[in-house]
């Protein structure tokens, strides 16, 4: 799913969670990305369960409406005492409730409404259109699901400059389990033995110099900040080789092998992280699935831009010599921990043909979940607390549910992304994720000499 930036300031987004409770709001759907258009609403915002509207007018007016109950184009009239409007100028909201008796919309295919009287994105274009100016003949609360003042709620001011969509999602009351449910130590010293062994780290087969680890994944999952990450902890800093960052399009448009070298000018180090375009949902968009099994094969060479029209061609592939140095040792899937329950069906039909075509290969397979701290409020304070959340527990249970790979081979990490200085937990959770990465490779290599006949 596409990165999207919210409109909202992090005090805003505060002042609304306290009118529904104990929430979270993630953004669905952003008018100028997705565009103006009824269409586009119900792409993103169907069948989502409880969700925010928020406009933004040219007068800075903050305004839009609450439904706990989803969107689904059933055609018919919704009842839901828990809907209500409201409004931000400057201060703290001002809410506007249903009426008792009243509908709070019509769940039909056009434009969100809300009491059949206020609909956003009006016609397909960025205004609201206020349906009591035409029928009310000057008594404002005749017949009105929500009681409120188009003064007061929006200044009279119909254009609009945005209008977002957000997912409400309570939070959990996340239990903090007694023994924790992975081991890891800690310390200065496992930091210390777990870059040891990786630097140590010889691949098992002797006409292989390196193990190639192919990341794929949606864009915004952190593919680049992953090796940006892994190339800090080596360098003693914060590296940003990688292009990363929040954007509703892939930044990485080129296939990239990344060494990573023993500090600054130390060797290279035994394993090469290879980034590539991100996945995204629509047809003819993001990482073709023809240029993965390229790239497996070793056909695709470091720079290679990606077109996701045009996959590579087989003409192509026949004038390389792809030994098994060039070809990929093991894939990594890079999932967003926070937007698991938010991936789009497509999406995840992609990822399993992803998946088919890469055990078809033998290639193994492995799950990195990031933005834990993100995901879930005790990891954000403490990162030791990411095996004793079960919040995160039940996320990387989805995450193996919905990609059908074991839950060991699922490992959730925290990239570097604001940080200016290395921290203890964030290398030692990455390290044991590359560690694993380089053990699953070992076992690749191995069963490639096994069906050769090869010596190791």
């Amino acid at each position: 799913m596409a990165s999207l930036t919210s409109n909202l300031t992090k005090e805003q987004i505060k002042q609304l969670c306290a009118l529904l409770g104990k929430v979270k709001l993630t953004l669905l759907y952003k008018a100028t990305v997705h565009g103006y258009n009824a269409s586009a609403f119900h792409k993103y915002c169907d069948r989502q369960g409880p969700t925010l509207l928020v406009a933004y007018n040219y007068s800075s007016y903050i305004f839009g409406g609450y439904t706990s109950v989803d969107y689904a184009q059933t055609g018919g009239y919704i009842t839901d005492e828990n809907a209500f409007l409201f409004s931000i100028q400057g201060g703290a909201p001002v809410t506007f409730k249903v009426n008792p008796g009243y509908n709070a919309r019509l769940d039909d295919s056009g434009v969100p409404n809300f009491g059949q009287q206020l609909y956003f994105c009006y016609n397909n274009q960025p205004c609201v259109h206020d349906q009591r100016d035409n029928i009310y003949m000057g008594n404002l609360h005749k017949r009105n699901a929500f009681g409120y003042v188009s003064t007061s709620l929006y200044g009279n001011d119909t254009q609009l400059s945005e209008c977002e969509v957000y997912k409400v999602e309570q939070i959990p009351q996340v239990r903090v389990e007694e023994k924790p449910w992975r081991n890891i130590l800690w310390t200065a010293q496992q930091r210390g033995k777990l870059m040891e062994l990786i630097k140590n780290h010889k691949p098992l087969m002797t006409s292989v110099r390196q193990v190639r680890i192919l990341m794929i994944g949606p864009v915004g999952a952190g593919k680049s900040s992953f090796f940006n990450s892994i190339n800090s902890i080596f360098m003693g800093r914060m590296t940003g080789k990688a292009m990363s960052g929040s954007s509703s399009t892939s930044l990485t448009t080129q296939f990239r092998t990344y060494p990573v070298k023993d500090g600054r000018e130390g060797k290279p180090l035994s394993f090469v992280l290879c980034d590539t375009m991100g996945l995204e949902e629509q047809t003819g968009a993001g990482l073709d699935i023809e240029d993965i099994s390229s790239i497996l094969q070793g056909h695709i060479q470091d720079r290679y831009k990606f077109n996701p029209v045009t996959p590579f061609q087989s003409t192509q592939k026949a004038s390389i010599s792809a030994s098994l140095q060039k070809q990929i040792h093991c894939v990594v899937y890079v999932i967003d921990g926070t937007k698991i329950s938010l991936m789009s069906s497509k999406l995840e039909e992609k990822l399993a043909a992803i998946r088919r075509k890469v055990n078809s290969m033998g290639v193994p397979q492995f799950v990195l979940m990031t933005k834990v701290d993100e995901a879930c409020s005790h990891v954000e304070k403490d990162l030791q607390n990411i095996y004793v959340s079960s919040y995160i527990k039940t996320k990387v249970q989805e995450v193996s549910s919905r990609l059908g790979v074991p839950v060991s081979c699922v490992l959730p990490v925290k990239n570097y992304s604001q940080e200016l200085e290395l921290n203890l937990n964030c290398d030692v959770l990455l390290l044991t994720a590359l560690q694993q990465m380089l053990n699953f490779a070992d076992d690749y290599l191995d069963d490639v000499s096994s069906m050769e006949g090869n010596p190791l």
